[in-house]
């Protein structure tokens, strides 16, 4: 799929950017690299002045092997560099923001940048691009592919999602408005579940020191079914992850389900607990268009009969 990553790389520079290609780009298997030389090289990405951000293609299923090799130290001493990605690449997102607390952009990765973005959404070119202090407001534009991807390899150059299916934000958790407040921190459900409750996913200690007033938390179900995401979903809560959440964004899945259990029955079943409102099929996940997300924003979420928006300001 070179061809797509080219294409992409061009659309970047157009809009202004120098891209410099790591070495570690071998798609030949699972992993580019031995976990050393790929630790290695973010490292060297995350702490260069001169690269201003960091946007995987895609990937990073075992990228869990990295976290116990980054300078941690380091990392929180430089000079904050954007790091984006979603899906597999949770598992260095929101760490990196929960430990050092650097802002990350959990959106779409670089092999979907050519895509146009709806009316109501934003491109991460477009957040890494604003200045501190940034508000900005995305909606759901009410579409959404319902099945697929396009294979990059029969059209590398294309612009367009099919978004073939109707769909708005769905509360799970009762009925009534939801306005909620917090900083922004979440990821993909099959990769958090994996560091809930070791340091490196430490939520409560962040919203100590950062966001007192509590968390927006946002999670989403990549291909797991629902009997595997209900239980990673329980684990996570009992190892604290949403101890600080005021509210829980869940974004829209493919994900099956099964004869007994939907997913939003699955996330019921795990989050009811919290008392806190759940906003189920969210553009936070697997399922296109890409809602961008900056774990560690301030974030403010409305769902109500009239409209669905999430605001974050950059500070």
């Amino acid at each position: 799929m070179r061809a797509r990553l080219d294409v992409a790389i061009r659309d970047v520079e157009a809009r202004g950017y120098e891209v410099v290609v790591g070495s570690c780009m071998d798609g030949a298997g699972h992993v580019s690299a031995p976990a050393a030389d790929r630790a290695s090289e973010l490292m060297s990405m995350l702490t260069d002045p001169g690269i201003r951000a960091v946007v995987p293609p895609w990937g990073g299923e075992t990228a869990i092997d990295l976290l116990p090799l980054l300078d941690w130290d380091r990392l929180r001493a430089a000079e904050p560099t954007w790091l984006v990605g979603y899906s597999d690449m949770s598992t260095v997102l929101t760490p990196l923001t929960l430990l050092t607390g650097t802002a990350t952009v959990h959106g779409n990765n670089l092999m979907d940048t050519p895509y146009r973005v709806p009316e109501g959404l934003l491109s991460w070119l477009d957040v890494v691009a604003a200045p501190p202090g940034h508000r900005f407001t995305q909606h759901p534009p009410n579409r959404y592919r319902s099945t697929g991807w396009d294979d990059y390899r029969v059209d590398p150059g294309v612009r367009e999602f099919t978004l073939d299916a109707t769909g708005s934000w769905t509360r799970l958790d009762g009925d009534g408005d939801v306005e909620a407040e917090g900083r922004l921190v979440g990821g993909c459900i099959e990769m958090l579940c994996n560091a809930a409750g070791t340091p490196y996913l430490d939520t409560t200690a962040f919203a100590r020191t950062e966001s007192p007033e509590g968390l927006l938390v946002y999670v989403e179900a990549g291909g797991d079914d629902a009997f595997a995401i209900c239980r990673n979903l329980h684990g996570m809560r009992l190892a604290g992850f949403f101890d600080a959440a005021n509210a829980v964004l869940v974004g829209r899945t493919e994900a099956p389900g099964t004869d007994s259990l939907t997913q939003h029955q699955a996330v019921l079943d795990a989050l009811g607990p919290l008392n806190v409102p759940i906003i189920a099929d969210v553009e936070c996940g697997h399922v296109a268009p890409y809602l961008s997300i900056v774990n560690g924003a301030r974030g403010r979420v409305v769902h109500t009969s009239a409209r669905s928006e999430l605001t974050q300001t950059l500070d």
